[in-house]
This record gives C-alpha cells, sequence and structure tokens, in this order.
C-alpha cells in the first residue's frame, strides 16, 4: 500500500497541535519541546518529496505535471474532493515551509514567554494551512485552507504582537478576508459556467470544482470563457493574491503587521505567508486565465516596478530595522510579480526560485532584528553602533544575510533577481523600460541594506551596547540553518531548476496559443 505522503506532511503539524492541547498550560519547555520535535519530523518527513520527485515526467491526469497525487470523493454530488498534488512550482514551496517551521519553533524559546502552549498550537495550525494551499488541487479545498491561513496569524500578531497589536492585526485580516470573498465569488462563478458549459455536451453533468479537469477543458476547447467574463474572473482571483504578496497599492497592511507581530510571526509571515499569493498568480491566474493575464500584463507590471521602487525608496526611509526589512519586502515582492507577468519561462522559473529565496533571506533579517530586540529591546538604528566589535558572529552572519538580499552574486538572492529581468527584458509586454527600474531596485537595496550595517555594526561602540552577548547556541543554530541554503544556492542553483522546468514550460505552453494569436 502506497503511504500518501502529501496528506502525512500536511496533517503533522494538525496532530502536534491536537496533542499540545493535552499539555497543561503552563508547561512551557513541553510546550516547545513537542512543536519542535513535530515540526522536525514533518521537515524529515518532506524530505521524500525532492527524493521521490521525477522531473520532466507527465504523471496524474490533466495538463499540468502532478505527482504524489491523492484523491478522496469528499462532495460527489457537487463534484468536490479531497485533493492533493504537487509540481515543480509547488514542491519548493512545500519544501521552504516544513524547513522554515523548525527554525521558527526553535527562535520562539527566546523571545515567547506569554501563553507559549497555545502560541506554539497556532503556529502548528499555521503550518498546516499554508501547506494546504500548495497541495490542494481542488478550488474549494484550496480556497478553505486559503482562508484558514488568516485565523492563526491574526491571533498571533493580535495576541503576542506589540503595542499597536491590535490594529494591525484588524487591519491584516480585514484586507486580505476583503480580497478572498472576492475570490470566493470568481470559483463560485467558475464552477457554475463550467458545468453549464459541459452539460451542453453531456446532460446531466454535476459540475467539477477540480483544477486539473477545468484546465484540461478550457485548452481543449470544451469550456470557453467570453473574454469580458475571464477578465471578470481573473481580476477577482488577482486582487485576492496581489493583496496577499503584497503588490502596491494593496500593501499597506504589511509593514504595521510585519511591525507588531512577534519575531517568529514575523518570519512566517515574510517567509511564506507571502509566497502564497505568488504561488497563486502562477497556479491560478496564468493557468485558468492565459488571455486575461496577458492583456492585465503591462498594467500589473508597471505596478510591480513602482513597488520596487517605491519599496526601496520608503525602506531607506526607515529609522526602526524591522520596517525597514517589512518594507524591503515590498520591493522584492515586486520583483516576484514582474517575473510571473514576464509571461515566459525565464520570469516565471525566476519568481519561483526569488519566492524561496526571499522567504530564507528576509526569514533570517527578522530573525536577525529580532536577536537585538530581545537584548536591548529597542529597533531603532541610531540606538545601536559598533556591534561588529561586540558580537562579531553576529555581525558576520548579518552581513551574509544583508549581501543576499542585496543580490550579491554568489548568493541566493543574485540568482533569482537576475533569472526574473532576463524574463522581463525578452517579455514583448515588457521589455527593457520595466528592466531599467528593476535594476535601479536592485541598487536601491544594495544601498539601504548597507546603510542599516553602516549605522548599527560600524563604527565606535557605544556604552549601551558595549556588553552585550553574541549568538547563544541556539540563536546560532537557526541563523546558520538559513545560511546554508543561501550559500548552497547562490552557487549550485540547478537543483532548484530541475524539477520546476516541465511544470513552468506547462504554464507557457498555455499562454502560447493566446500570445501567437495577437
Amino acid at each position: 500500500m502506497q503511504v500518501p505522503i502529501l496528506s502525512l506532511v500536511l496533517w503533522l503539524p494538525a496532530l502536534g497541535a491536537l496533542l499540545l492541547l493535552t499539555v497543561p498550560r503552563r508547561s512551557d519547555e513541553l510546550a516547545r519541546r513537542i512543536a519542535l520535535v513535530v515540526a522536525v519530523v514533518t521537515f524529515l518527513v518532506s524530505l521524500t518529496l525532492p527524493l521521490r520527485f521525477v522531473p520532466a515526467s507527465a504523471l496524474g491526469a490533466g495538463p499540468v505535471t502532478m505527482q504524489f497525487a491523492e484523491t478522496l470523493p469528499w462532495l460527489p454530488s457537487w463534484g468536490i474532493s479531497y485533493s492533493l498534488a504537487i509540481d515543480g512550482i509547488s514542491l519548493w514551496l512545500v519544501m521552504l515551509t516544513t524547513f522554515l517551521t523548525p527554525i521558527v519553533v526553535l527562535s520562539t524559546w527566546d523571545s515567547v514567554h506569554k501563553e507559549v502552549r497555545n502560541f506554539q498550537i497556532l503556529l502548528l495550525l499555521l503550518t498546516t494551512a499554508m501547506l494546504g494551499v500548495f497541495m490542494a488541487q481542488d478550488l474549494l479545498l484550496f480556497y478553505i485552507f486559503w482562508e484558514f491561513t488568516l485565523i492563526p496569524m491574526t491571533f498571533l500578531i493580535g495576541i503576542w504582537g506589540g503595542s499597536n497589536r491590535v490594529y494591525a492585526a484588524r487591519k491584516f485580516f480585514l484586507y486580505t478576508f476583503a480580497g478572498s470573498v472576492l475570490m470566493l465569488l470568481a470559483v463560485i462563478g467558475l464552477y457554475v459556467l463550467h458545468r453549464e458549459s459541459i452539460a451542453v455536451s453531456q446532460p446531466g453533468y454535476q459540475g467539477t470544482l477540480n483544477f486539473g479537469e477545468i484546465v484540461a477543458d478550457l485548452r481543449s476547447g470544451a469550456f470557453v470563457l467570453e473574454t469580458a467574463t475571464e477578465r471578470l474572473l481573473f481580476g477577482a482571483f488577482f486582487l485576492a493574491f496581489a493583496i496577499k504578496v503584497p503588490l502596491w497599492p494593496f500593501h499597506t497592511w504589511l509593514p504595521d503587521a510585519h511591525v507588531e507581530a512577534p519575531t517568529a510571526g514575523s518570519v512566517v509571515l515574510a517567509g511564506v505567508l507571502l509566497k502564497l499569493g505568488g504561488y497563486g498568480m502562477i497556479r491560478y491566474c496564468l493557468t485558468l486565465f492565459p488571455e486575461a493575464s496577458r492583456w492585465a500584463a503591462p498594467a500589473i507590471g508597471v505596478l510591480a516596478v513602482i513597488g520596487i521602487i517605491y519599496g526601496a525608496i520608503v525602506a531607506f526611509a526607515q529609522t526602526d530595522m524591522k520596517k525597514l526589512v517589512a518594507y524591503s519586502s515590498v520591493s522584492h515582492m515586486g520583483f516576484i510579480v514582474l517575473g510571473i507577468f514576464a509571461l515566459n519561462s525565464e520570469g516565471i522559473t525566476g519568481a519561483i526560485i526569488q519566492m524561496i529565496n526571499h522567504g530564507l533571506s528576509t526569514g533570517a533579517l527578522f530573525l536577525i532584528v529580532g536577536v537585538l530586540y530581545e537584548r536591548r529591546h529597542t529597533r531603532e538604528m541610531a540606538a545601536y553602533s559598533g556591534i561588529w566589535t561586540v558580537m562579531p558572529i553576529y555581525a558576520g552572519i548579518t552581513l551574509l544575510v544583508a549581501l543576499s538580499s542585496a543580490g550579491l552574486p554568489g548568493l541566493n538572492g543574485f540568482i533569482g533577481e537576475f533569472v526574473i529581468m532576463q524574463g522581463a527584458f525578452l517579455a514583448p509586454e515588457l521589455g527593457w523600460p520595466f528592466l531599467a527600474f528593476a535594476v535601479l531596485g536592485v541598487v536601491l537595496a544594495a544601498i539601504y541594506l548597507l546603510k542599516l550595517y553602516r549605522e548599527v555594526f560600524m563604527g565606535e561602540v557605544n556604552e549601551a551596547s558595549a556588553g552585550l552577548p553574541d549568538l547563544n547556541q541556539r540563536e546560532l543554530v537557526t541563523l546558520v540553518a538559513l545560511c546554508i541554503p543561501i550559500v548552497i544556492i547562490g552557487l549550485y542553483p540547478g537543483f532548484l531548476f530541475g524539477p520546476m522546468q516541465s511544470s513552468v514550460a506547462e504554464v507557457v505552453n498555455g499562454l502560447v496559443p493566446v500570445v501567437a494569436g495577437r
């Protein structure tokens, strides 16, 4: 009997959360240990996925290359099923999620001291919800997981966040929920239109929400969307994903959420939660609505480059380290959206790789800021000076991570940004003007990150920072664990490219007939 590996990876964190409910509320150390064991086991089990993944092989039904497929009837009369699978696009995002989870749990030892058990429960439930978004192949199942991510993240911000946590949590919830409601309406509309279209040739057809079946019918011509309808459905899906990314001008919830969230919450938010939007754009916007994607690409490209420049300029103006990193996310996620809507293999591949890179580098930057905050309880750059002298190991790791985020050749950030810019340049809908703005964004990223490093780490040690201890063993483990893939991806990115090529080609091939018919 074949082991349902995806279900095992998906539900292990949720089972861990149920186990934590049996732990006494004041047993903080036990709760942390159980959460860490569950997170590590989930990651180890998930390693089966890349080890058994077969690049460039068309397994499963439908035009999209899917592997490890699991399907069980759920609401058969409505064509709804418990359907899981992954391809080269979702593989590395699943691995990013399972890799970051034990790091995040480990980081809570020094930063979370209130209601520890409940914090770990919410963190594990959030992990299951995020994994479900990447694995779900039924549109309703996808929507349920998508919507469920809001609940634990809202509580993580609202209970364990900073002084303005309730406002930040409310803003995060309302922004993302508003976009999700529009997406739900689009899912229902897509279901009804598909059912009515197929019922013409198959009387009595009950409809389906299976993503692969809908895509197959669209590409075969059995299901045709009128131009206006396709653009309307595309807009509803895109808005939900654009808010989650977040793409300018839908970004205003992000700085508040990042600044008020606890360090572990910021790492999850930047590391994985923002990637749900980019993944949704590739998986659903480009695949279900190719003509509308091509039609909207130039306008979305403009929003992306505005986000790149705006995020970088505002990041440079910040004096709070966490706000600086938060606005850098707006800039970096603009790169990812630009790559997606280049609508070619180079751009989409670069966007996927950059989602992984951003999760590693920006997650590490939030942990780095958290280290200083736990020691001095301030994030103002002016409060620090000469940290290099008193915390040399910490300073060295920070320099490596900052350079990776700035796109230094030889580190992970360079690979994603280079491929995205190549895709933008080759895209007929974009071209060299968009490339020029993207290059300017890279330059600005180096400026604000080096400014941060100069003000905090260089110069003479001030009196308040003179006695700061260097990284303890737990902090060192979490940061080194993130630095390892940062370096490996920078030196040998080929292992990332291999599995995703056939899946990206499927998405691009779905756009080719539309592009050719312009």
